[in-house]
């Protein structure tokens, strides 16, 4: 089943240390997924990925644009510490809102917002 076309893509680390109790403690990992899904709905697709490497900050997600985002010159956006309903659900509040190169993302999205060296 392919993809529908035009919107971002909210990619989560559930790898070795995002998403787990060892890394995270007192985080509700299943919540903040459940609250990506539900509150994306059909602005975002959210995947979960194995790992996406910069583990000392736990829990990542990187933003993808979607293709009119990526058109006006966004890229993907690294988020760390993802761990809370708030970021989350700010997350999502952006990703229906258009995401990268649509609309500037909010305060909480911002502040833990980093750059990946890949």
């Amino acid at each position: 089943m392919s993809e529908p076309a035009g919107r971002p893509t909210l990619t989560v680390c559930r790898g070795c240390c995002c998403g787990t109790e060892r890394k995270s403690p007192g985080v509700d990992h299943a919540a903040v997924l459940t609250t990506l899904n539900a509150a994306a709905g059909e602005s975002a697709t959210v995947r979960v990925a194995d790992c996406l490497g910069p583990c000392e900050r736990a829990d990542v997600v990187v933003v993808g644009p979607s293709p009119e985002g990526r058109q006006r010159g966004a890229r993907p956006v690294w988020v760390a510490r993802v761990g809370t309903a708030r970021v989350a659900d700010a997350l999502a509040q952006w990703t229906r809102a258009g995401g990268p190169g649509i609309t500037e993302a909010p305060p909480a999205v911002l502040a833990r917002a980093f750059r990946h060296g890949r």
